[in-house]
């Protein structure tokens, strides 16, 4: 098995190691991810300017790249300019979850969207924000779940969030808000975000972030169709 492996947490990162000693047990291994830090990046490419890309030693890969872009670029690099085939694409491990409206800014979860534009399945990893602890346990058991559930026979895309000391596995269904910002003025002109969690847990283990705050591995399968067909189908049939 082929595996092209990604973050948005850059080459460097504690994550991204932990996916590629796991990967590399059961496939061929490339790297490419991003030379800097890139989260939050979501699904953007850059299409104006050239950007380096450098052939680097990683253990446990074939081949590794440091890119000078975001995640999406990453996977296309990885696929339209090394012209190589995947069987998947992993993405993570992320420092930090990716849960609810999150996902959509995500540059974690924007790689796989990629890949499944290459027509290649990927699965988002993303872990919580203090320790790799869990993640190296973790990430093992989760691709366990998936392979004896035939999960990727279902899905194109999986986005996984691990909780520290998990208590089991459960598939769930991508959840809402979960942090939103306040926009301050740091100085003249100058304004910068800040985060703050706004996250009601009414302990639903079918919401991604209710079932990873309360302690479990949570596997979402997620599309990246914006067709709203239950708009489209009630459009049409009045047509």
């Amino acid at each position: 098995m082929r595996i092209l492996i990604t973050n948005d947490d850059g080459i460097n990162a504690e994550g991204i190691r932990v996916l590629v000693d796991f990967a590399s047990t059961i496939g061929e291994v490339t790297v490419c991810a991003p030379k800097e830090q890139q989260s939050a990046k979501a699904h953007a490419i850059n299409i104006y300017t050239p950007f380096e890309v450098k052939k680097v030693e990683y253990k446990g890969a074939v081949d590794a790249y440091a890119v000078d872009s975001t995640p999406a670029d990453c996977v296309r690099f990885g696929t339209l300019g090394l012209l190589r085939d995947y069987d998947l694409v992993f993405s993570g491990v992320n420092k930090g979850l990716n849960m609810g409206e999150d996902i959509a800014y995500s540059g974690t979860a924007g790689a796989i969207f990629e890949a499944s534009y290459r027509h290649i399945k990927g699965i988002a990893f993303s872990t919580e924000i203090n320790s790799f602890d869990s993640a190296r346990i973790w990430v093992k058991k989760a691709y366990e779940y998936i392979v004896a559930n035939n999960m990727l026979e279902h899905a194109d895309l999986l986005n996984v969030n691990i909780p520290d000391n998990p208590k089991g596995i459960v598939v769930t269904k991508q959840g809402g808000a979960y942090y939103t910002d306040r926009f301050v003025e740091i100085e003249k002109d100058i304004w910068q975000q800040t985060g703050y969690c706004i996250h009601d847990n009414r302990h639903d283990l079918t919401i991604d972030s209710d079932a990873t705050i309360d302690g479990y591995v949570t596997i979402t399968p997620l599309t990246h169709a914006k067709t709203d067909y239950k708009a489209y189908e009630a459009i049409t049939q009045k047509s």
